[in-house]
């Protein structure tokens, strides 16, 4: 198979829109604390990785700004309509992964 670097990055920006609106429409019941203990990264980090991209191509874009464009909405919204109360023993699995993956500088 023979991919054109252009196509590749069509196809790439087309898999994340899809899994954007799979984890904002589809999947909303699922809590950024169970995709983080789990996989390692949450909607969080998707938005911080939209901002990273941005900010090396010059772009200037805070976390709260990167937040409201990956979300479609602010953080407040976001965790008012869908979030719900993480137990305990999650929060504290929560703080290793987040460790883990994405440091304590990052957040």
């Amino acid at each position: 198979m023979n991919i054109d670097k252009q196509t590749q990055i069509e196809i790439e920006a087309a898999a994340f829109r899809t899994l954007r609106a799979h984890l904002m429409e589809k999947r909303t019941d699922v809590q950024n604390i169970d995709m983080m203990n789990l996989a390692g990264f949450c909607r969080n980090c998707l938005s911080r990785w939209y901002q990273e991209a941005a900010n090396e191509r010059g772009i200037e874009m805070d976390k709260t700004q990167a937040r409201e464009i990956y979300y479609g909405m602010t953080m407040d919204e976001w965790k008012a309509t869908y979030q719900t109360d993480a137990s305990a023993e999650k929060q504290a699995e929560f703080k290793v992964a987040f460790a883990e993956n994405v440091g304590e500088d990052k957040g």
